[in-house]
């Protein structure tokens, strides 16, 4: 692992030759330079490794390169399609062009093509454009037209070398990058690329995981096909709720992810009982309550899954009256996430159509889901579940 110090003298001795040799602009960084920017480093560094997203982490140092470079803007890039090698801004700091091809940039992302990210595929370090609309740089097409007028570049790698992004700083006029900003630009990128890079790579790993997540949750709809469409509703309300209640983004994540897989358990259930078309007696019920615990031991044995997923397969069964299945839990026994999850699933039961019902109006599976307040559902929940379906939310809290 390099240390701060190893870092600061590798980031002086990384710059382009050119920088040395044909841009002497300003002595080498002094002491004081030097040590302030190891400082920034480890602080930088703090912030990225508690942030839980690569917005989280990068801003902090897109802001700390325009504070001590004449950088009016800063961006993170990120690849986000390694067969395509699309670009998306993942993050702005500092000003932008108000153009709208500006404001389809950040929407939409950078053009397949762009000729600096596919340089920075190859760039064994920074790239500096001081002047680009006088040079007429290939590498820096596009950026004329945003209004950009000099440019700097530094890719994120991933271990293997992969790229997963760039770090950019501008200005809307003309400027020679000096020695000084060039050793921080290299130096803080240099440093907090590692991390980012770690924080794109977990992040495309959590998005990989959410697709398996939700394809196995789809799988089961395919097999039970009375509840097609099932996974993805009861998923956007628990989210819904989870916003209502301002879960962080890590909590919210982990609700989703319970929500794919809450009835995961039935895939042991047999057809005979999973799919017969009338009423289940008492040992077919018996049979069909255990698609719980058995979700429960597949989504553990994942090893992966967060608490609150885990809680909710469990638990999205029980009831405020302890008269719910499998462990019988009441009131706050219950995790709040299978309390939370509860509403949704019973909501989504009540308005989809099934070969033995037709689908209840959104009015009067509300009226039936407030009727069981204090009994099957937690009172507090089935309240602000009410004011968030029917969108009051000034009286949520």
């Amino acid at each position: 692992m390099r240390t701060v110090k190893g870092a600061l003298h590798d980031a002086w001795h990384m710059l382009p030759a050119e920088h040395h040799a044909n841009r002497g602009h300003g002595p080498t960084p002094g002491r004081d330079v030097r040590m302030l920017a190891a400082q920034s480093v480890l602080d930088l560094t703090r912030q990225v490794f508690s942030a839980s997203t690569i917005d989280q982490g990068v801003i902090p140092t897109l802001e700390y390169l325009i504070t001590h470079t004449a950088a009016v803007g800063a961006a993170y890039i990120q690849v986000t399609c390694a067969q395509e090698r699309s670009y998306r801004v993942r993050a702005t700091a500092g000003e932008t062009s108000q153009t709208s091809r500006v404001k389809d940039l950040v929407c939409q992302g950078l053009p397949l093509q762009t000729p600096l990210m596919l340089a920075l595929e190859y760039s064994s370090g920074c790239l500096f454009f001081d002047d680009i609309v006088t040079l007429c740089d290939t590498l820096t097409v596009g950026f004329t037209t945003v209004g950009v007028a000099s440019l700097a570049a530094a890719p994120v790698r991933a271990r293997d070398g992969e790229l997963l992004g760039a770090f950019l700083m501008y200005t809307f006029t003309p400027h020679v990058w000096q020695m000084e900003e060039a050793a921080i630009f290299s130096l803080v990128s240099g440093t907090i690329a590692g991390l980012a890079g770690r924080l794109a790579a977990d992040e495309q790993a959590s998005d990989a995981r959410e697709a398996a997540l939700r394809a196995m949750g789809l799988a089961l709809e395919v097999r039970d096909g009375e509840t097609k469409g099932h996974t993805d509703r009861v998923t956007e309300l628990a989210i819904r709720m989870a916003r209502a209640l301002y879960w962080s983004p890590s909590q919210t994540r982990a609700l989703r992810w319970g929500a794919y897989l809450h009835d995961i358990g039935k895939i042991a259930i047999p057809d005979a009982v999973l799919l017969k078309p009338g009423p289940l007696d008492a040992r077919e019920w018996t049979v069909m309550r255990s698609h719980v615990p058995e979700g429960v031991r597949f989504a553990t044995a994942l090893g992966f899954l967060p608490a609150t997923a885990l809680e909710m397969i469990s638990d999205h069964h029980e009831r405020w009256d302890g008269q719910g299945y499998p462990a019988g839990k009441a009131g706050n026994e219950i995790s709040l996430a299978g309390r939370l999850f509860a509403l949704c699933d019973v909501y989504d039961a009540l308005t989809s159509q099934r070969p033995y019902k037709a689908a209840w109006t959104a009015e009067a599976a509300l009226a039936e889901i407030e009727s069981q307040a204090g009994q099957h559902f937690d009172p507090e929940l089935t309240r602000l579940f009410i004011q968030v379906m029917t969108g009051d939310q000034d009286h949520a809290h």
